[in-house]
C-alpha cells in the first residue's frame, strides 16, 4: 500500500514508526504547496493530511485513492462530499487534545489572575531588588476560588474546563448556544450571562452564529474586573473591539491562543505593543507531546480499521 503524508511538520518530532509500518511506501513531506499537491498524491492509495486543501478536481484525478486520513478534527480543507461520491473514505482524529487544551486554558487563566508575566518582567527589570520589603506586591493577585466561570461551548472541551474549574472552587455558568432559540434550564442567554461572570472562556466552533459574537456590545456587558480567554477559533472575538476594550479598561484582561489570520499578519490590532494585560499564545494549546502522539496513534487505528474493513472515525459527507 502506497501512502503520502502531505504536511507532517507539526508532528515530525514524534514517533512515526507505527504509521510507516502500515505501508510498503510512505512519502512524508513537511509541507506541501498548493501547486505540488497533484504531483505528490499521484498514485497514492492513502493520503494523510493536516491543512493542505484537497479539492474535487484533485480527488477526481486519482484512480487508486481509497482513504484520506486527517491528522486533525476539522475537515473543511477536504471536499468530503466529493470523496464520498468517488468511494473514498475520510477519517479524522477526535478528542485527542482535550487535556492539553484544558491545561493551557488554566495556564492562561492563572497567569492573568496572578499577574504572572508582569511579575516575571518586574523581577527582570530589577524591581524586586529595589523593594523595601522581602516581597513585591505591586500588582493585584486574585484567587480563582469563588469566581464565576462562564463557558461558551459546552462540548468535550467546555466540560473538561468545567471539571478543573470546580476543583479550584469556581462556580460554573453555561451560555446558551449562540444562534439557538431553544430554552434550557441549565443554559443562560449570553447577554444575561456576561454581567454575572468573572471569567469567560470560549470553546465553540467558528460559525455564522459565533463570528464576532464577542464584540464591543458583549464586552461592555462584562464586569470591569472580568477576564476573557479564547482557545477556540479566531474570529469569534472581534479583535479590534477587544483591543479597544483592553485599552479603555472595559475588562481587566484577556488571553487568546487564536487569531483571525494564522500565522498573524501585520496590522492585527491585538499585536500592537500598546495593548495592556493581553496574553497571546501561538495556537499551541492543542500541542502537547502526548496530544500530538495521540493523533498519530488514532491515525494508525484509522488505517488499520480501513484495512480490516472495520472503519473507525469515519467522517460523513
Amino acid at each position: 500500500m502506497r501512502g503520502v503524508f502531505l504536511d507532517a511538520e507539526s508532528l515530525a518530532d514524534l514517533d512515526l514508526s507505527p504509521l510507516k509500518a502500515l505501508f510498503s511506501s510512505l512519502s512524508i513531506f513537511q509541507q506541501t504547496d498548493p501547486n505540488q499537491v497533484a504531483e505528490r498524491i499521484q498514485g497514492a492509495e492513502v493520503i494523510i493530511v493536516n491543512k493542505v486543501r484537497l479539492t474535487r478536481e484533485l480527488l477526481a484525478a486519482q484512480s487508486g485513492l481509497r482513504l484520506i486520513c486527517l491528522v486533525a478534527t476539522g475537515t473543511d480543507n477536504v471536499n468530503c462530499a466529493a470523496a464520498h461520491e468517488m468511494g473514498i473514505s475520510v477519517c479524522n482524529a477526535q478528542a485527542y487534545g482535550t487535556d492539553s487544551v484544558v491545561q493551557h486554558v488554566f495556564s492562561l487563566m492563572l497567569a492573568l489572575h496572578t499577574n504572572l508575566l508582569v511579575y516575571t518582567q518586574a523581577v527582570r527589570d530589577g524591581k524586586w531588588a529595589m523593594s523595601s520589603q522581602f516581597c513585591l506586591l505591586d500588582y493585584p493577585i486574585h484567587e480563582l476560588k469563588g469566581k464565576t466561570l462562564g463557558i461558551v461551548g459546552y462540548g468535550t472541551l467546555g466540560k473538561g474546563v468545567a471539571r478543573i474549574a470546580e476543583a479550584f472552587g469556581m462556580e460554573i455558568s453555561i451560555a446558551q448556544r449562540p444562534g439557538s432559540t431553544q430554552a434550557s434550564a441549565d443554559r443562560i442567554p449570553l447577554p444575561e450571562l456576561l454581567p454575572k461572570i468573572d471569567v469567560l472562556t470560549l470553546h465553540c466552533p467558528l460559525t455564522e452564529h459565533t463570528k464576532n459574537v464577542i464584540d464591543k456590545q458583549a464586552l461592555e456587558l462584562m464586569k470591569p474586573s472580568a477576564f476573557l480567554i479564547n482557545a477556540a477559533r479566531g474570529g469569534i472575538v472581534n479583535e479590534h473591539d477587544l483591543a479597544e476594550a483592553l485599552k479603555a479598561g472595559t475588562i481587566a484582561g484577556a488571553a487568546t491562543d487564536v487569531l483571525s489570520q494564522e500565522p498573524p499578519s501585520e496590522g492585527n490590532p491585538l499585536l500592537a505593543e500598546t495593548i495592556p494585560n493581553l496574553i497571546i499564545t501561538p495556537h499551541n494549546a492543542w500541542g502537547s507531546v502526548q496530544a500530538r502522539q495521540r493523533i498519530i496513534d488514532q491515525t494508525v487505528e484509522n488505517i488499520q480499521g480501513f484495512i480490516k474493513q472495520k472503519p473507525v472515525r469515519i467522517v460523513n459527507a
